[in-house]
């Protein structure tokens, strides 16, 4: 008993000095650490050094296990909707409900049989409890099915025996065994082929020892073989521990099973810890050959483990998934519909935002990988979707995905003079010189704060509009006609008809190209320009594609940046020209209006 001056809590480790965390209040000392719950054989472990190299079997439990964890579970059609997803992606053995449990789920069974629904090389799967008329409920539901897989599960770790069963180790062996033999019997009389699969559920609480006793004797109870191999399927029913542990138990059942080549060793990682995933990858690394979950994870608590992101994760390594996600737009809006559920927008690869940066920094090296990327495929003489993908912050190329590239980079108050260069190149045509993106960038910023929401590539080309193509058709020195010409010498000469202040003024001028000879007949009138820096390119494919100047000018000491846009290259480099000197025009005005009264 303690005294009163005794903490029952456990001593912490000693504190680092650069950590200036200190105890918190939260009642850490009720819950007990993993290895005071269950024994976890480690033996030479292998699984740390094993690699992925094939898919395992995939056995979405969506319409079962995600089912019931559904506020609102799945009507008939609803539930055949996700089946024929299910199926069209590529799914080859698939849970298909828990027939006893209610009248809507064993209707559902039906209702595939009847309709004809299975495809020729898919396999159903049902669950039944072991209690013998649940299992003849089960069988009634498959009868005509032509193939079918049995599951059988029972709770087998102490404390769910004791406080859930209320029976002892070989109380539950035996309940198993008669369970098991019901369900031989009941499979002899059906003309179907009929497999079975036994979960010892709660396996990541339960003795190994007592693991090994059920399912061996069940393997040779069902007198399994390698052309009808037993599925054992071992589950983090609730995880407590680091995936690494689960990893050491499946490693050993693996090592340790009788008759291994008659076994599918099979896996159903739920995600209380946030960990699904891991312990599913660490899982088929440490022998397991199928794996069971949901579509992005849909499941009772946090969930079961989620079959999209553990495919996508072997896609992205340069394995072959072997299901289809190449729309995964249309498979999560179908998920979502039949779930009643949204999928959040930043859940891995299939969020609508997984694919979208904000950040400049990440839209710059984006906007980079995307042009290296074009580069390499046509170094390679290939398309772009067939070149190698090595693109920053993208672990797969969205396409792959039947994701468009709009949604990439979006602009906000965050965003950098890579994200909104990116967007109207994109979606406009319009590709900023380099020297020309912190000048834009600072126009992009003022506007997103303002408005503290994020910018549309169609509101960035209208700011961009507003910014340099207006100055250049309508701004305080216009061009009301103008004209160049080359003469035999290839001096250029450039004629025009200026309007500033309501008056108009004819000016000309030469020079060794048209631009020059510009900035000579702007001198004329007072304007004296210095183009600094100057680029052109058209706005898109074909010959009757607009082109797109830009210039930096120094006018009267002050240096800006103008754009035109037109079909002529001429008339959009001029454009761009007097657009500069419309921006700059502030601090020469009052200079401009001396010199026209004098």
């Amino acid at each position: 008993m303690n005294t009163p001056h005794e903490d029952p809590r456990p001593s912490a480790p000693a504190q680092e000095s650069w950590n200036p965390q200190r105890p918190g209040p939260m009642p850490f000392h009720r819950y007990r650490p993993f290895q005071e719950r269950v024994r976890v054989p480690a033996e030479d472990r292998r699984w740390p050094s094993a690699r992925i190299e094939r898919a395992p079997l995939w056995v979405p439990v969506d319409l079962r296990d995600g089912n019931q964890a559904l506020a609102e579970p799945m009507d008939t059609p609803r539930k055949r909707r996700f089946f024929d997803l299910l199926t069209g992606m590529g799914f080859k053995e698939i849970e298909v409900g828990y027939p006893s449990a209610s009248r809507t789920d064993f209707d559902f069974v039906r209702h595939l049989v009847t309709e004809g629904a299975v495809p020729g090389d898919v396999t159903p799967v049902v669950f039944t409890p072991a209690r013998p008329e649940l299992i003849d409920t089960t069988f009634d539901a498959i009868e005509g099915m032509e193939r079918a897989v049995v599951h059988l599960y029972i709770a087998t770790s102490p404390v769910w025996r004791e406080v859930v069963l209320g029976r002892d180790r070989e109380e539950v062996r035996r309940t198993v065994r008669e369970a098991a033999t019901r369900m031989a019997r009941r499979a002899d009389r059906l003309r179907g082929r009929v497999r079975f699969q036994f979960s010892p559920e709660t396996f990541n609480l339960t003795e190994p020892d007592f693991v090994l006793e059920l399912c061996d004797e069940l393997t040779a109870l069902w007198d399994a073989s390698p052309d009808r191999p037993v599925t054992h399927n071992l589950p983090a029913t609730v995880e407590i521990a680091t995936p690494n542990v689960y990893a050491d138990q499946i490693e050993y059942v693996h090592r340790h099973l009788a008759r291994r080549d008659s076994v599918v060793l099979s896996v159903h990682p739920h995600n209380d810890r946030g960990t699904g995933v891991a312990c599913a990858e660490l899982a088929v690394l440490a022998g397991a050959q199928r794996v069971e979950g949901c579509l992005f994870g849909n499941g009772e608590r946090t969930g079961n483990v989620d079959l999209v992101t553990l495919a996508l994760n072997l896609f992205a390594q340069g394995v072959d998934p072997r299901v289809d996600l190449s729309d995964i737009d249309a498979v999560r809006e179908t998920v979502e519909h039949c779930n009643r559920l949204p999928v959040h927008p930043r859940h891995p690869y299939a969020g609508e935002l997984v694919h979208t940066a904000f950040s400049g920094t990440h839209q710059d090296a984006i906007d980079k990988g995307f042009a290296a990327h074009a580069k390499r495929a046509a170094e390679l003489g290939v398309p772009e979707r067939e070149a190698p993908w090595a693109v920053p912050y993208l672990p797969v190329d969205p396409a792959d995905l039947g994701r468009s590239y709009e949604a990439v980079i979006r602009v906000n108050s965050q965003s950098g003079k890579g994200g909104m260069a990116y967007l109207l190149r994109t979606g406009h045509g319009v590709d900023l010189p380099a020297r020309m993106r912190p000048d834009f960038s600072r126009v992009v910023q003022r506007a997103t704060d303002d408005s503290g929401r994020e910018a549309t590539a169609r509101e960035l080309y209208a700011l961009f509009e507003a910014t340099y193509l207006v100055p250049g058709r309508e701004g305080a020195v216009r061009l009301v006609s103008w004209s160049a010409s080359r003469d035999a010498s290839g001096a250029h000469r450039f004629v025009c008809a200026l309007e500033r202040e309501g008056r108009r003024t004819g000016h000309e001028g030469t020079g060794n190209g048209p631009l020059a000879a510009f900035a000579d007949a702007l001198a004329g009138a007072g304007i004296t320009v210095e183009v600094r820096n100057f680029a052109e390119h058209a706005a898109g494919p074909g010959a009757d594609a607009e082109a797109v100047a830009y210039a930096e000018c120094r006018v009267d000491g002050v240096t800006a940046w103008g754009a035109g846009r037109d079909t002529s290259v001429p008339a959009a480099s001029v454009h761009a020209v007097l657009s500069a000197v419309n921006r700059a025009g502030a601090r020469w005005t009052a200079r401009t209006r001396e010199a026209t009264e004098a």
